[in-house]
Protein backbone atom coordinates (compact mmCIF):
# COMPACT_ATOMS: atom_id res chain seq x y z
CA UNK A 1 0.00 0.00 0.00
CA UNK A 2 1.32 3.71 -0.62
CA UNK A 3 -0.25 7.01 -0.12
CA UNK A 4 0.63 10.57 -1.36
CA UNK A 5 0.48 13.49 0.75
CA UNK A 6 1.88 17.58 -0.12
CA UNK A 7 2.30 20.04 1.96
CA UNK A 8 1.48 22.69 0.43
CA UNK A 9 -1.42 22.95 -1.93
CA UNK A 10 -0.11 21.60 -5.41
CA UNK A 11 2.81 21.28 -4.21
CA UNK A 12 5.44 18.13 -4.09
CA UNK A 13 3.82 15.07 -3.73
CA UNK A 14 5.81 12.81 -0.58
CA UNK A 15 4.63 9.00 -0.81
CA UNK A 16 4.40 7.38 2.82
CA UNK A 17 2.95 3.39 3.92
CA UNK A 18 0.00 4.21 5.45
CA UNK A 19 0.53 1.63 8.05
CA UNK A 20 -2.99 0.88 9.89
CA UNK A 21 -4.10 4.22 8.57
CA UNK A 22 -7.10 5.13 5.60
CA UNK A 23 -7.57 8.95 5.30
CA UNK A 24 -8.95 10.02 2.47
CA UNK A 25 -8.35 12.28 0.11
CA UNK A 26 -8.53 15.92 1.57
CA UNK A 27 -7.49 13.95 5.19
CA UNK A 28 -5.00 16.14 7.14
CA UNK A 29 -2.46 13.63 8.36
CA UNK A 30 1.19 13.27 10.31
CA UNK A 31 4.03 12.70 8.10
CA UNK A 32 7.30 12.23 10.25
CA UNK A 33 9.98 14.22 9.31
CA UNK A 34 13.69 15.15 10.73
CA UNK A 35 12.24 17.91 13.02
CA UNK A 36 9.46 15.63 14.38
CA UNK A 37 5.44 15.35 13.29
CA UNK A 38 4.00 17.47 10.16
CA UNK A 39 0.93 18.05 9.16
CA UNK A 40 0.02 17.69 5.23
CA UNK A 41 -3.05 16.81 3.35
CA UNK A 42 -3.45 13.54 1.97
CA UNK A 43 -3.77 13.63 -2.34
CA UNK A 44 -3.64 10.15 -3.05
CA UNK A 45 -5.54 8.10 -0.98
CA UNK A 46 -3.93 4.63 0.31
CA UNK A 47 -3.80 2.11 -2.71
CA UNK A 48 -2.09 -0.95 -3.77
CA UNK A 49 0.75 -1.45 -6.80
CA UNK A 50 2.09 -3.89 -8.42
CA UNK A 51 5.66 -3.31 -7.49
CA UNK A 52 6.63 -3.93 -3.63
CA UNK A 53 8.22 -0.85 -2.35
CA UNK A 54 9.88 -0.46 0.91
CA UNK A 55 11.72 2.07 2.62
CA UNK A 56 8.77 4.24 2.82
CA UNK A 57 8.40 6.69 5.60
CA UNK A 58 4.84 5.67 7.87
CA UNK A 59 2.12 7.56 8.09
CA UNK A 60 1.83 8.58 11.66
CA UNK A 61 -1.87 8.73 11.77
CA UNK A 62 -4.64 12.00 11.08
CA UNK A 63 -4.04 15.30 12.88
CA UNK A 64 -5.63 16.26 15.82
CA UNK A 65 -6.84 19.81 16.71
CA UNK A 66 -3.45 20.47 18.53
CA UNK A 67 -1.44 19.24 15.34
CA UNK A 68 -3.83 21.82 13.13
CA UNK A 69 -3.19 24.17 15.74
CA UNK A 70 0.84 24.27 15.62
CA UNK A 71 0.51 24.63 12.09
CA UNK A 72 -1.45 27.53 11.38
CA UNK A 73 0.81 28.82 13.94
CA UNK A 74 4.03 27.68 12.22
CA UNK A 75 2.21 28.78 8.91
CA UNK A 76 1.69 32.40 10.41
CA UNK A 77 5.17 32.64 11.71
CA UNK A 78 6.33 31.86 8.24
CA UNK A 79 4.46 34.19 6.36
CA UNK A 80 5.55 37.06 8.90
CA UNK A 81 8.84 36.02 8.50
CA UNK A 82 8.96 36.31 4.84
CA UNK A 83 7.35 39.89 5.12
CA UNK A 84 10.10 40.69 7.49
CA UNK A 85 12.91 39.40 5.26
CA UNK A 86 11.91 41.30 2.13
CA UNK A 87 11.57 44.39 4.12
CA UNK A 88 14.93 44.10 5.30
CA UNK A 89 16.75 43.13 2.37
CA UNK A 90 15.41 46.71 0.61
CA UNK A 91 16.55 48.08 3.67
CA UNK A 92 20.00 46.90 2.97
CA UNK A 93 19.99 47.17 -0.54
CA UNK A 94 21.22 43.88 -0.88
CA UNK A 95 20.30 42.18 -4.86
CA UNK A 96 18.72 38.98 -2.74
CA UNK A 97 15.58 37.52 -4.05
CA UNK A 98 13.50 35.47 -1.52
CA UNK A 99 12.13 32.07 -2.57
CA UNK A 100 11.25 30.46 0.21
CA UNK A 101 10.88 30.65 4.43
CA UNK A 102 10.78 27.63 6.98
CA UNK A 103 10.42 28.07 10.58
CA UNK A 104 11.46 25.14 13.48
CA UNK A 105 9.27 26.31 16.52
CA UNK A 106 10.62 23.36 18.59
CA UNK A 107 14.60 25.17 17.67
CA UNK A 108 12.58 28.36 17.17
CA UNK A 109 15.02 28.70 14.15
CA UNK A 110 14.17 30.70 10.49
CA UNK A 111 15.79 28.94 7.58
CA UNK A 112 14.99 31.26 5.04
CA UNK A 113 16.02 30.63 1.22
CA UNK A 114 16.60 33.06 -1.25
CA UNK A 115 18.73 33.42 -4.83
CA UNK A 116 20.70 35.88 -5.73
CA UNK A 117 23.16 36.54 -8.59
CA UNK A 118 26.38 36.24 -7.07
CA UNK A 119 27.72 35.86 -3.18
CA UNK A 120 26.30 38.48 -0.74
CA UNK A 121 27.70 39.70 2.37
CA UNK A 122 24.70 39.34 4.49
CA UNK A 123 26.16 39.03 8.15
CA UNK A 124 24.82 42.39 9.21
CA UNK A 125 21.18 41.23 7.97
CA UNK A 126 21.14 38.19 9.61
CA UNK A 127 21.59 40.48 12.94
CA UNK A 128 19.23 42.71 11.87
CA UNK A 129 16.65 39.28 10.78
CA UNK A 130 17.68 37.63 13.99
CA UNK A 131 16.68 40.83 16.10
CA UNK A 132 12.91 41.34 14.17
CA UNK A 133 12.03 37.83 14.02
CA UNK A 134 13.18 37.29 17.90
CA UNK A 135 14.72 33.73 16.43
CA UNK A 136 18.07 32.34 15.01
CA UNK A 137 18.25 33.27 11.50
CA UNK A 138 19.91 30.65 9.07
CA UNK A 139 20.20 32.24 5.29
CA UNK A 140 20.59 29.62 2.80
CA UNK A 141 21.66 30.61 -1.46
CA UNK A 142 20.09 28.31 -3.71
CA UNK A 143 20.65 27.66 -7.00
CA UNK A 144 17.82 28.24 -10.14
CA UNK A 145 16.75 24.74 -10.32
CA UNK A 146 16.10 24.54 -6.56
CA UNK A 147 14.30 28.26 -7.00
CA UNK A 148 11.70 26.37 -9.22
CA UNK A 149 11.61 23.52 -7.11
CA UNK A 150 10.35 25.71 -4.08
CA UNK A 151 8.11 28.09 -6.21
CA UNK A 152 6.39 25.66 -8.66
CA UNK A 153 4.94 26.10 -11.84
CA UNK A 154 3.66 24.79 -15.41
CA UNK A 155 6.15 23.33 -17.59
CA UNK A 156 6.13 23.78 -21.80
CA UNK A 157 3.81 20.57 -21.93
CA UNK A 158 1.24 22.03 -19.63
CA UNK A 159 1.84 20.07 -16.39
CA UNK A 160 3.32 20.94 -13.14
CA UNK A 161 7.14 21.01 -12.84
CA UNK A 162 8.58 17.68 -12.57
CA UNK A 163 11.06 19.42 -10.30
CA UNK A 164 8.33 20.20 -8.13
CA UNK A 165 6.02 17.28 -7.85
CA UNK A 166 8.08 13.79 -8.06
CA UNK A 167 11.89 14.34 -8.97
CA UNK A 168 14.28 14.18 -5.79
CA UNK A 169 17.35 14.66 -7.30
CA UNK A 170 18.77 16.49 -10.51
CA UNK A 171 20.45 14.00 -12.96
CA UNK A 172 22.76 15.99 -15.78
CA UNK A 173 21.48 17.15 -18.47
CA UNK A 174 23.71 18.20 -21.64
CA UNK A 175 22.94 19.87 -24.86
CA UNK A 176 24.02 16.65 -26.72
CA UNK A 177 20.75 14.81 -25.83
CA UNK A 178 18.98 17.25 -27.43
CA UNK A 179 20.89 16.91 -30.19
CA UNK A 180 20.46 13.12 -30.18
CA UNK A 181 16.88 13.51 -29.60
CA UNK A 182 16.73 15.67 -32.90
CA UNK A 183 15.63 18.41 -31.09
CA UNK A 184 16.59 22.18 -32.32
CA UNK A 185 19.44 23.55 -29.93
CA UNK A 186 17.47 26.83 -28.98
CA UNK A 187 17.50 27.78 -25.82
CA UNK A 188 14.24 28.60 -25.76
CA UNK A 189 12.72 25.27 -26.66
CA UNK A 190 14.60 23.39 -24.58
CA UNK A 191 15.03 25.18 -21.42
CA UNK A 192 12.91 24.94 -18.30
CA UNK A 193 11.14 27.45 -16.24
CA UNK A 194 14.55 27.76 -13.82
CA UNK A 195 16.50 28.41 -17.26
CA UNK A 196 18.78 25.27 -17.61
CA UNK A 197 17.98 22.30 -19.67
CA UNK A 198 14.88 20.31 -19.19
CA UNK A 199 15.12 17.36 -16.71
CA UNK A 200 12.65 15.56 -19.03
CA UNK A 201 15.41 15.39 -21.82
CA UNK A 202 16.78 12.77 -19.55
CA UNK A 203 13.57 10.39 -19.64
CA UNK A 204 13.96 9.59 -23.52
CA UNK A 205 17.90 9.84 -23.99
CA UNK A 206 18.29 5.70 -23.19
CA UNK A 207 15.30 5.26 -25.86
CA UNK A 208 16.80 7.39 -28.33
CA UNK A 209 20.72 5.72 -28.35
CA UNK A 210 19.50 2.08 -27.85
CA UNK A 211 17.14 3.10 -31.51
CA UNK A 212 19.84 5.13 -33.11
CA UNK A 213 22.21 2.33 -32.33
CA UNK A 214 20.52 -0.41 -33.93
CA UNK A 215 19.28 1.73 -37.03
CA UNK A 216 20.96 2.42 -40.07
CA UNK A 217 22.53 5.61 -40.39
CA UNK A 218 20.93 8.29 -42.54
CA UNK A 219 22.02 7.93 -46.28
CA UNK A 220 22.58 4.00 -46.26
CA UNK A 221 20.92 2.21 -48.56
CA UNK A 222 18.38 -0.52 -46.96
CA UNK A 223 15.47 -3.14 -48.39
CA UNK A 224 11.95 -2.08 -47.38
CA UNK A 225 8.89 -4.07 -47.95
CA UNK A 226 8.44 -2.08 -50.74
CA UNK A 227 11.72 -2.15 -52.32
CA UNK A 228 15.70 -0.70 -52.01
CA UNK A 229 16.18 2.87 -50.96
CA UNK A 230 17.68 5.30 -48.61
CA UNK A 231 17.08 6.17 -44.85
CA UNK A 232 16.05 10.34 -44.38
CA UNK A 233 15.09 9.80 -40.88
CA UNK A 234 13.49 8.62 -37.90
CA UNK A 235 10.83 8.50 -35.93
CA UNK A 236 11.78 7.06 -32.74
CA UNK A 237 9.29 7.36 -30.56
CA UNK A 238 7.10 5.26 -33.18
CA UNK A 239 9.78 2.55 -33.86
CA UNK A 240 9.88 3.33 -37.39
CA UNK A 241 12.16 4.38 -39.90
CA UNK A 242 11.83 7.01 -42.69
CA UNK A 243 12.63 6.05 -46.10
CA UNK A 244 13.15 7.30 -49.60
CA UNK A 245 11.68 4.86 -52.13
CA UNK A 246 12.44 6.13 -55.93
CA UNK A 247 10.49 9.69 -55.86
CA UNK A 248 8.28 8.60 -52.94
CA UNK A 249 9.08 8.68 -48.98
CA UNK A 250 7.91 5.56 -46.72
CA UNK A 251 7.67 5.20 -43.00
CA UNK A 252 8.61 1.82 -42.25
CA UNK A 253 8.99 -0.24 -38.78
CA UNK A 254 12.07 -0.60 -37.89
CA UNK A 255 12.22 -4.27 -37.89
CA UNK A 256 11.81 -4.62 -41.21
CA UNK A 257 14.58 -2.65 -41.64
CA UNK A 258 16.83 -3.12 -39.44
CA UNK A 259 19.48 -6.05 -40.51
CA UNK A 260 19.28 -8.41 -37.73
CA UNK A 261 15.75 -8.89 -38.53
CA UNK A 262 16.31 -9.53 -42.17
CA UNK A 263 19.51 -11.62 -40.91
CA UNK A 264 17.12 -13.54 -38.91
CA UNK A 265 14.66 -13.75 -41.82
CA UNK A 266 16.84 -14.92 -44.70
CA UNK A 267 18.18 -17.68 -42.23
CA UNK A 268 14.58 -19.18 -40.92
CA UNK A 269 12.46 -17.82 -43.28
CA UNK A 270 10.55 -14.75 -43.66
CA UNK A 271 7.20 -15.71 -43.05
CA UNK A 272 5.28 -13.29 -40.64
CA UNK A 273 4.76 -13.88 -36.78
CA UNK A 274 1.77 -13.32 -34.96
CA UNK A 275 3.36 -10.38 -33.56
CA UNK A 276 4.73 -9.11 -36.33
CA UNK A 277 2.68 -5.69 -37.74
CA UNK A 278 2.62 -4.24 -41.28
CA UNK A 279 5.01 -3.71 -43.47
CA UNK A 280 4.13 -0.22 -43.82
CA UNK A 281 2.79 2.66 -42.38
Amino acid sequence: MVMAVSFTRYGRLYYLDPGAHSPKVGDKVLVPTDGGPEVAECVWAPQWVSEDIGGLPVCAGPAGDENLTRDETNRRRRAEGRSIAKRLIRKHELPMKVIGVDYLDHENVFKVYFSAPHRVDFRALVRDLARNMKARVELRQIGPRDEARLQGGIGPCGRDLCCATFLKDFEPVSVRMAKEQDLPVNPLRIAGACGRLMCCLKYEHPLYQEFKGNAPRLGSRVETPEGEGTVVGYNVPGDRINVKVGSRRCSCPSASVCSPRQQHESMYGGEAGPDDGPGLG
